[in-house]
C-alpha cells in the first residue's frame, strides 16, 4: 500500500513508548505527534500556510462542520481540502459521529444555545439503524448523516486518513444501553469500511475503539474491528470522568491492541494527560486544548502555563519563554501580548496560538529523543 505505511523506528526499552513515522501522499508524520484541530478547514487565528511553517505535520479537520459550511461539493470542485484551505501536508477528518451525538446527548447542543442559536436548528431529529437525521445549527435544514454519506462526504473532502460512522453514547449510559451503541458503532463501521474500500482515494481508514470504561466491551470492539482491514486504530467514546479512569482503560486497550498499526487518542492532548499516557504506545494525539487555551490569555511554558493578562505581564519585557523559538517570542514582550489583550486585539490570538502551537511541536520532538534515547 503505497500511498500509507506505518513504520516502527524504535520501541523503549523503559516503557511501550515508541517512535515511528506515518507516510501519507501529502507527507510524513514523525510519531508521536501532536495534532491541531481545524474545525471548519482552519486553525482559529493562524491561516494554513503559517499552521504548516510552524511545523504541524498533520491536522484534523471535522466533516460534519465542513458538510454545513461550505459543503463538500465545494471543496471537492475547489481540488479537494488541501487545495482548498491551501495546505500541503497531511490532514485527518472525523465521521461526523462526535458532533452529532454531542448535539443529541447536551455539550454541543448547550454551546449552540450559549451562543443564542434558535432551538429549530442544530438538534438530532431521528437515530436509526440506517443513521442519523439532524438539523443543521446554520439553516435548520434537515440532514441525514449515515456511514455510507459520511464516507462519502470525506472521500470528496479528500483527507489522508479518514474516520468510520460511530455512536457516541454519554458517560452515564447503563451498560445495556452502551453494549447496544457498541453493536451499533461495529454495524456502522463495517458499513463504513465497506463504503471505503469500493473506491480507496487513496486515502486511508482508521477505525474507533469503543466500549467506554468497560473492559469487557473495549475487548470485544477490539475482537471485532482488528479482524477487519482497517489502516490504523483511534481510541474513542467516553474516557471516564476522572484521568485514572482513562489511563486504565487506555492501558487495558492498548496492551489489546496489533502492534504494528498506528494509534490515535481522539480529542485529548493536554499536557497532564499526554505525559500520562504516552508511554503506552499512542502515536497521535488530537485537541483544540492549545489553541483554544491561547484564545483565553494562557501561553504554554515548560514551566507550567503562563497567564498573559496576569497584572504584572504589563511590564514584563521579556518573551513568553526566554528560549523559545517562535515566531511570538522571537519578536515581542508579555508586555505588548499583555497590551492587546487588554485592547481586544486580534492580533494577541494569533501570536499566543503562534507560540502555543510551536510549543507543541517542540514539546512532541523532545519526546521523541527521550524515547529514542529510552528515558521513557
Amino acid at each position: 500500500m503505497s500511498y500509507f505505511k506505518f513504520e516502527i523506528i524504535h520501541k523503549s526499552k523503559k516503557s511501550n513508548a515508541r517512535v515511528g513515522r506515518i507516510f501519507t501522499p501529502h507527507g510524513v508524520i514523525d510519531t508521536p505527534s501532536f495534532v491541531a484541530v481545524g474545525t471548519n478547514g482552519a486553525i482559529k487565528a493562524i491561516d494554513s500556510k503559517l499552521v504548516s511553517s510552524i511545523g504541524l505535520q498533520l491536522m484534523f479537520c471535522n466533516t460534519y462542520h465542513l458538510i454545513l459550511q461550505p459543503g463538500v461539493d465545494v471543496i471537492e470542485k475547489a481540488g479537494g481540502i488541501h487545495k482548498f484551505i491551501n495546505r500541503d501536508l497531511p490532514i485527518i477528518t472525523d465521521s461526523g459521529g462526535f458532533q452529532v451525538f454531542s448535539l443529541a446527548y447536551g455539550s454541543v447542543a448547550n454551546e449552540l444555545k450559549n451562543k443564542g442559536t434558535k432551538k429549530t436548528d442544530g438538534t438530532v431529529l431521528k437515530i436509526n439503524e440506517d443513521g442519523v437525521v439532524f438539523r443543521s445549527y446554520r439553516d435548520g435544514k434537515k440532514v441525514v448523516l449515515t456511514p455510507e454519506s459520511s464516507v462519502q462526504a470525506q472521500k470528496k473532502i479528500g483527507a489522508d486518513i479518514i474516520i468510520p460512522f460511530d455512536e457516541l453514547p454519554p458517560f452515564h449510559t447503563d451498560i445495556e444501553k452502551l453494549k447496544k451503541s457498541l453493536d451499533r458503532t461495529h454495524r456502522w463501521e463495517k458499513r463504513s469500511l465497506d463504503e471505503h474500500l469500493k473506491d480507496k482515494k487513496n486515502q486511508a481508514m482508521y477505525a474507533v475503539i469503543h466500549g467506554g470504561i468497560n473492559e469487557e466491551l473495549r475487548k470485544e470492539s477490539l475482537d471485532f474491528l482488528t479482524k477487519l482491514a482497517f489502516d490504523g486504530f483511534s481510541i474513542g467514546g467516553s474516557f471516564g470522568k476522572t484521568k485514572e479512569q482513562m489511563f486504565n482503560m487506555l492501558k487495558f486497550t492498548l496492551n489489546l491492541l496489533p502492534k504494528e498499526f498506528p494509534c490515535h487518542l481522539l480529542g485529548i492532548a493536554d499536557l497532564v494527560s499526554i505525559n500520562q499516557v504516552l508511554p503506552l504506545g499512542i502515536d497521535t494525539f488530537d485537541s483544540s486544548y492549545p489553541t483554544k487555551a491561547a484564545r483565553h490569555g494562557l501561553a504554554l511554558t515548560k514551566k507550567g502555563p503562563v497567564k498573559i493578562m496576569k497584572g504584572e505581564n504589563a511590564t514584563n519585557f521579556s518573551p513568553i519563554e526566554n528560549d523559545c523559538s517562535c515566531w511570538c517570542c522571537r519578536h515581542y514582550s508579555l508586555s505588548y501580548l499583555h497590551h492587546l489583550f487588554k485592547a481586544s486585539e486580534l492580533s494577541g490570538l494569533t501570536l499566543s496560538s503562534i507560540h502555543n502551537l510551536h510549543f507543541m511541536v517542540e514539546y512532541m520532538k523532545d519526546y521523541r529523543l527521550k524515547i529514542l534515547d529510552d528515558q521513557i
